[in-house]
Formats: C-alpha cells, structure tokens, sequence
C-alpha cells in the first residue's frame, strides 16, 4: 500500500473579507469570499476549488479509464456546475454536475460507443473526489458521447 501525502500553506492577513493565499504544489493563488456571498471575489474560493477537484479528478480517471481500455478519442471535454445552497446563514455545498463531451472517430462502432458511455459513468464512481464526497455532495453526470462527423 502507498500513501501519499499533499501539502498546502494558506495565509490570511485579517478578516471575513480579506484576501489571502495558497500555495500547494504547482498553484498558488489568492483566494477571498465570492461575490455571490458577499465578498470580494479576488482570486479562488473554496466552492471553485472543491469544483475543480471534483471536475480533474473525474475527467483524468475517464481518460485513463479510455486509454486502458484502448478506446481511442478526438476530444473529450468538460463543463461542471457546482451548486452552492444558503439557508438561513447556513452554506452547504449540495450538487455538483458533470458534463463531459466525448467526441469519438468518426467510424467508432456502436460498441465503442456504448463503451465510452459506460466508462463515463464508471469514472464518476471510480474517481476518488467523488467517493471522498459521497453522501455529503451529490454528483450528477449528464454525459454526451458522440462521433466525428465524417
């Protein structure tokens, strides 16, 4: 078994709406409040980040899923929502959508295709920021799977 670990430094200078800093790795970045929650909206913020976690995670384990697979692709994008819930003062991160877009070559067989859908949704199961949220996040995946015009 292999265990790894991630390091990250965060400063904040003062308070509620303030900006600080990260750095873990390759980013560093400023990060504030949004603007949707009143605040300065400078840099990242915490609801972006567990998006974006979510959203690399999911799309490198559909690529790598691809690959061993041999199924080959054009393009595979990605367009993710997250969805952010404030009742009576009270934040609670509440569903995050995955839309990701594989394009296949323009002569995939049915059976590439079908392959592509089911690997879309074993992604969603497999990735490991999803299986850290479950029961706390929802994740929704609405997956289009299509080939190359010719």
């Amino acid at each position: 078994m292999a265990e790894h670990q991630f390091y990250l430094k965060a400063q904040w200078p003062g308070l509620r709406n303030d900006v600080g800093c990260i750095e873990a790795g390759q980013l560093k970045t400023k990060v504030s409040i949004p603007p949707e929650m009143d605040g300065p909206g400078i840099g990242t913020n915490p609801d972006e980040m567990l998006l974006g976690a979510a959203a690399t995670c999911y799309i490198i384990t559909l690529a790598a899923m691809m690959e061993r697979s041999k199924l080959e692709k054009v393009d595979l994008t990605m367009e993710s929502i997250g969805m952010v819930d404030v009742t009576n003062g009270i934040i609670t991160y509440k569903k995050i959508i995955h839309r990701p877009l594989v394009i296949l070559k323009s002569d995939a067989s049915d059976k590439d295709h079908s392959l592509a859908n089911k690997l879309a949704h074993k992604a969603e199961a497999s990735c490991m920021i999803s299986r850290a949220i479950k029961g706390n996040v929802k994740v929704e995946l609405q997956a289009k799977i299509m080939r190359k015009p010719a």
